[in-house]
């Protein structure tokens, strides 16, 4: 559970906060008695908004699909020739 702090105390310890937050205890911080911010520590905050991943890991689904879905992701309809006027 985040530590909470209400922003004058924040800014009065803030060596404090981020010692705390670099142990990997998320710290909660208040404006006039509603929650404002969350500071984490940096392994944290990249793994859940995927700062330290390429396109191709963010994009790649995080277990390999079944034979069948991945064959129907990329299976071709066959469709009849049409006709063509060429008037």
């Amino acid at each position: 559970m985040a530590k909470t702090w209400q922003l004058q105390e924040a800014k009065a310890r803030f060596s404090q906060l981020v010692e705390e937050a670099m142990r990997g205890q998320p710290q909660l911080v208040t404006r006039r008695g509603r929650k404002a911010v969350v500071v984490l520590d940096w392994e944290t905050y990249a793994r859940l908004t995927g700062a330290d991943l390429s396109l191709w890991q963010a994009l790649r689904p995080p277990k390999p699909l079944p034979n069948e879905e991945a064959e129907a992701l990329f299976a071709r309809v066959e469709a009849e020739p049409r006709e063509v006027s060429l008037l």
